[in-house]
């Protein structure tokens, strides 16, 4: 990945035997393998000492634990992993403010909202305020499917924003603020058109007048102006027995999907995108072909005047000077700071720490460590300033355009929630190891780190990033294909998710006690 580099990782499908010569990336220098390597997995281009530092992305991702003779398998049982720089004496806000050339010309066709945000899918959600009501209101979206959307054929779909949080919370606890703007601002997301339609049970400790409050969301008819959103209160006289609530959710929906059914969608600038990007189910090639590309269609996005959020605390908080570096100011530079500081004092109240990030399988994929995962994982936020930060649960203000760092846990679940909360329309997903992964409420562009990927689960991925390592795009060609398919999917056209109705549970980050 760099000349100064130490190590490399196999290209090769089914990885290389013991006495394979291999070439050094695309010098003419060759060495002999000490013992059979895996794909992804990575050798010792040199001799490694023991104590000494192994190189990937010019960046120490370990130290040696023995002597590692060239043309070795070097793999996470031979690293020690390297503490966590500090905060003091980052370079803030140091990167030289280049003017970035505009990207103009570029659009898709969505759906206009009255607050001026836009809609990559036109969506119904019913809003729940406690988890009570969950399994009333997936009966009734069901119903509503069946019975009604079929006279509706403009909207794409009915979504319950189901979720865990329920009374046994200490609601007023400092940190409790997290999974209630959560919850309110993904009820506000540009994909369900400004429509607000909540079910409350009617003695949880967040009423829908406290996850609503006047003012917190748009206006649609004179009743919500005087009497906050539209709810139904299960607890209400008016319900005898079961059907009744669940006729009268059914009923209650129809006029909002009146209204989402006589939108149309319309010629926008890209400028009108809110991409989030992550990554899940990694591998060494995660660095080496999906997020690069990924990076570079984030670069031409925010040319285009789009706003891109890359998330995922754990997986950027050794590139730390990286996210510093770049910042815009230096404000932004210190949020940076200030919310990677804020998760690692979460983790130590669990007693935990960043290097339980990686999971079996992105060690599997060749990942060693969280250090060489991380430095894999920054790259889908491109090489652009970055121009704002939001805390968890927070939502993109409409003039925060641009590159923004929106802090998150690593979670996939998590953190695509709190990317809609943040106000995502489309969401881009890279894998090297798979997964099926999905939201109902967004589109999710699901992109293979490897050609073998990409043809196995030729009906899930809706991009193949391996064919940069095959030598069949460049970076910048895959860049290009990303962005000018995201284009298409936010103007209405199917991603393998959305074709097979895939999509996984909208999990609330709650880092507050439970009473």
């Amino acid at each position: 990945m760099h000349p100064a580099d130490n190590v490399a990782i196999v290209v090769t499908a089914g990885g290389l035997k013991l006495g394979d010569r291999v070439r050094k990336g695309l010098s003419q220098d060759s060495l002999v393998l000490l013992s059979a390597v895996p794909q992804g997995h990575k050798i010792a281009l040199s001799a490694i000492a023991a104590g000494q530092a192994v190189i990937r992305y010019n960046v120490k991702i370990g130290n040696a634990k023995v002597d590692i003779p060239a043309g070795s398998w070097v793999h996470e049982r031979l690293l020690d992993v390297p503490a966590a720089r500090d905060f003091q004496n980052l370079p803030m806000a140091t990167a030289p403010q280049i003017p970035i050339e505009p990207l103009s010309g570029y659009t898709f066709e969505g759906f206009r909202n009255s607050d001026g945000s836009v809609g990559t899918r036109n969506i119904l959600a019913v809003t729940t305020t406690v988890q009570c009501v969950a399994g009333v209101v997936s009966i009734a979206v069901q119903k509503i499917k069946e019975e009604l959307l079929p006279l509706y054929p403009n909207v794409d779909d009915v979504v319950g924003i189901e979720h865990t949080y329920g009374c046994g919370v200490a609601i007023d606890a400092p940190d409790a603020v997290i999974p209630i703007r959560t919850l309110r601002n993904i009820s506000l997301n540009p994909n369900f058109g400004n429509e607000v339609f909540v079910i409350s049970l009617g003695c949880e400790k967040l009423p829908p007048q406290r996850l609503l409050p006047p003012g917190s969301f748009p206006l649609v008819d004179e009743r919500t102006a005087a009497d906050g959103p539209d709810t139904i209160c299960l607890q209400d006289d008016q319900h005898v027995g079961f059907m009744s609530m669940l006729q009268h959710i059914v009923e209650g929906a129809k006029p909002h999907l009146a209204r989402l059914n006589a939108r149309r969608r319309e010629t926008v600038p890209a400028s009108e995108l809110v991409v989030g990007v992550q990554c899940g189910g990694s591998d060494a090639f995660s660095g080496v072909t999906a997020n690069p590309l990924v990076g570079y269609a984030a670069d031409l996005l925010v040319r285009a005047g789009a706003t891109i959020m890359f998330s995922e605390n754990t997986e950027v908080r050794d590139a730390v000077e990286q996210l510093t570096h770049r910042a815009s100011s230096l404000e932004v530079a210190q949020s940076i700071v200030r919310e990677l500081d804020w998760y690692d004092r979460y983790l130590e109240r669990g007693h935990a720490d960043r290097s339980a990030n990686t999971t079996p399988g992105n060690k599997a994929g060749g990942l060693s460590n969280i250090v060489e995962k991380a430095m894999g994982s920054i790259v889908k936020s491109g090489s652009l300033p970055i121009q704002h930060v939001l805390s968890p649960g927070e939502k993109l203000k409409p003039d925060q355009k641009g590159l923004v760092f929106a802090a998150t846990p690593a979670s996939d679940f998590i953190c695509g929630t709190l990317q809609l909360a943040a106000g995502m329309n489309l969401h881009v997903f890279t894998t090297g190891r798979g997964t099926p992964y999905g939201l109902q409420a967004c589109p999710v562009v699901k992109i293979a780190t490897r050609t073998e990927l990409a043809k196995r689960w030729h009906d899930l991925m809706d991009l193949n990033a391996g064919r940069v390592a095959d030598g069949g795009i460049s970076i910048e060609e895959g860049g290009w294909e990303l962005f000018k398919l995201l284009l298409e999917v936010a103007s209405g056209q199917k991603t393998w998710a959305e074709h097979w109705k895939l999509h996984n549970a909208l999990v609330l980050f709650n880092p507050a006690p439970i009473t």
